[in-house]
């Protein structure tokens, strides 16, 4: 068995001043020779696949304890591509990727950290992470929010955030239908209809780097592997 990473923090007399600072974040010193476990969470109340993640941050520190690893949140910033839209912003969102994927490296390699849990969802924070793994080549295992659901109006009818609200601003504009309809569309998000603290419902970079990564990982267990919410309640994976 290979010896762990964070030994380099954590064994020898050199590394006394070491074992005082982490014991100064809470580290009890019979917990120092647990495999330490980095969780990148991207959590934040700027992006609607992101607010929810607070509650999966406890699960996942609760699941790497059960496990025998000590784990250390540490946060990522993210940028929404929706809400960065059509304004100076949009100049914004892209570098994030590589900033996200530097942070994570750096964090990881700075810190010795024996293996990482990536809390994700949404446009370049996924990427950003998925490429911070490559770099490093240890143990991660990403977990995301899932998919945002469609949300319900009062008729019954599925309403779509991308379908439903760009076509309503189309039709609005064509003089299709009036501002009562147009406002009933926007107001239909289907993160307050469904309760989905997801990311958006399309074909977007979030979706698609979770469709790749889902196609090439194991989503048993083991380095790589992946952990979706789709269609089940986060906490429990």
């Amino acid at each position: 068995m290979s010896e762990k990473r964070s030994n380099a923090i954590t064994q020898g007399f050199e590394r006394t001043p070491h074992r005082a600072l982490l014991k100064g974040t809470g580290v009890p010193q019979e917990e120092m020779g647990k495999p330490f476990i980095g969780i990148a969470s991207s959590f934040t109340d700027l992006i609607p696949g992101h607010t929810g993640m607070r509650d999966l941050e406890r699960f996942i520190e609760k699941g790497v304890h059960t496990g025998g690893g000590y784990s250390f949140i540490f946060g990522i910033p993210g940028v929404c591509d929706g809400i960065a839209m059509g304004h100076r912003g949009m100049h914004y969102s892209l570098p994030t990727r590589e900033l996200i994927a530097d942070m994570v490296e750096s964090i990881a390699e700075a810190h010795r950290l024996d293996g990482l849990v990536l809390l994700t969802n949404c446009d370049k924070i996924t990427p950003g992470m998925l490429m911070a793994a490559a770099r490093l080549d240890i143990p991660c295992v990403v977990v995301t929010a899932g998919p945002m659901m469609t949300g319900t109006g009062r008729e019954g009818r599925k309403f779509s955030f991308v379908t439903d609200t760009f076509e309503a601003m189309a039709q609005y504009k064509a003089g299709v239908i009036v501002y009562r309809q147009y406002h009933g569309h926007s107001d239909r998000n289907p993160r307050h209809e469904s309760g989905a603290l997801r990311n958006v419902a399309g074909r977007f970079v979030d979706e698609a780097a979770d469709c790749l990564r889902q196609r090439r990982t194991d989503r048993r267990a083991g380095p790589g592997a992946d952990y979706s919410a789709a269609d089940h309640d986060p906490r429990r994976l």
